[in-house]
């Protein structure tokens, strides 16, 4: 039974998923100006770090900002779904996971339709947050109609770089997805209120919006990691190519530098776009088989360099997906770790942020190791003292330009 209307609503706002690495800066950005917040996350373990004052991961900023909203009182944390039934406002930070088949798994949708709609007001705002497969919005739109939930449906998707959160959320235009007017303007109100511009579109769009987007960040890595390669096949300094490529050049500006292509977001969303296609996404697909093999390349031109690996020390450096991050979502350093320890090598590693206990200190590396591969870029790394070891830099951060 949905409540009426007139319910009572003590929280201006509860995020699902809130405690996570998009939930969280948006939560402490909306605490921040004004509103009444409730943060719904299934991890009692990291919903108390919060509370303690303690941020979970890294973001620059944010743990000023997480003790000033606490200070506020505006700021609850709950890990009982019931909180749900304290607001108008739900904004659901959940994504569509790729399946074994690299396909959408709409099972965690499901479950989520099924945890919340016995606690949705009548009349709420149902925000969807995080990239989802075409059509997801639509679905659980009818999924909570069929149920009998007199709701709103909106798809806001997030647009943040990690560790930029706090200032992208609050400069960077929000698109507001929405399929009806009412669903719209409650969507664009809450933004506005967060002080930032807003993009009008229907959902299927900004569904679209979001997957294009980083699918687009994937290949243009892609395209930067294969000009990489061709150029070091040819025994050619790339570094000094991509100089030439870009300095004062500014139709060139924009091509990145080679480097692992990693995190929980662009093979996955790429991987939904090519699902997404009526027939197929070569172009999405190549970008894959380059990203995903650089790891794999890298341990080849080890082995046409070196010979064989077997009981050589391999040391790495940096477990994070990017650098100046504890996220090791979907790191390819540890699928570059899996390939060696296949190629015989004994690896050890290490990264200053990550917290894996199979991890070891910079020092313990070098001491093992007499070759070291730059994984994670991450700035403690430049001018480190190699001791004249055999290095992998394709980043080109260690002082010599790219090296291989």
């Amino acid at each position: 039974m949905q409540r009426s209307l007139d319910a009572m609503s003590d929280l201006d706002l509860v995020v699902l998923g809130g405690a996570g690495h998009v939930g969280l800066p948006f939560s402490l950005v909306a605490a921040e100006s004004g509103l009444r917040l409730g943060i719904f996350d299934t991890n009692s373990t990291t919903l108390a770090t919060i509370a303690s004052g303690e941020m979970p991961f890294l973001e620059h900023g944010a743990q000023p900002l997480l003790a000033k909203v606490l200070a506020t009182g505006r700021l609850e944390l709950s890990d009982d779904v019931a909180m749900i039934s304290r607001t108008r406002v739900l904004v659901v930070v959940i994504g569509t996971p790729v399946d074994e088949f690299l396909g959408p798994s709409m099972t965690v949708f499901e479950r989520a339709v099924e945890q919340i709609r016995p606690h949705l007001q009548d009349g709420t705002l149902v925000i969807l947050r995080s990239t989802v497969y075409p059509g997801t919005t639509e679905y659980v739109a009818k999924t909570l109609s069929e149920h009998g939930c007199h709701v709103d449906v909106a798809f806001c998707p997030e647009r943040i770089a990690e560790g930029h959160a706090l200032e992208e959320l609050r400069s960077l235009p929000q698109i507001v997805g929405a399929d009806s007017d009412a669903a719209a303007d409650r969507a664009t109100d809450l933004f506005v209120r967060l002080g930032v511009g807003v993009v009008r579109t229907t959902t299927r769009e900004a569904e679209l919006a979001k997957l294009l987007t980083n699918t687009w960040r994937y290949m243009k890595f892609a395209v930067a990691n294969q000009f990489f390669m061709i150029a070091d096949q040819a025994g050619v300094n790339y570094t000094n190519v991509l100089r030439a490529i870009r300095e004062n050049y500014p139709r060139a500006a924009d091509l990145p530098g080679p480097g692992f292509a990693a995190g929980p977001c662009l093979f996955k969303d790429t991987m939904q776009l090519a699902a997404f296609t009526s027939d197929h996404f070569p172009m999405g697909q190549a970008a894959m088989q380059v990203n995903e093999g650089l790891p794999a390349y890298v341990v080849s031109a080890l082995e046409r360099r070196l010979g064989s690996l077997h009981d050589r020390g391999v040391g790495i450096l940096g477990m994070a997906f990017k650098a100046e991050s504890d996220d090791s979502r979907a790191s390819l350093s540890y699928k570059l770790r899996k390939l060696l320890i296949w190629a015989g090598a004994r690896v050890t590693c290490t990264d200053p942020y990550v917290r894996d206990a199979r991890l070891v200190s910079i020092k313990s590396v070098l001491a093992q190791s007499e070759v070291v591969i730059l994984a994670a870029p991450h700035r403690e790394y430049s001018g480190l003292e190699l001791g004249g070891r055999d290095v992998v830099d394709i980043w080109g951060l260690l002082g010599e330009g790219i090296r291989l």
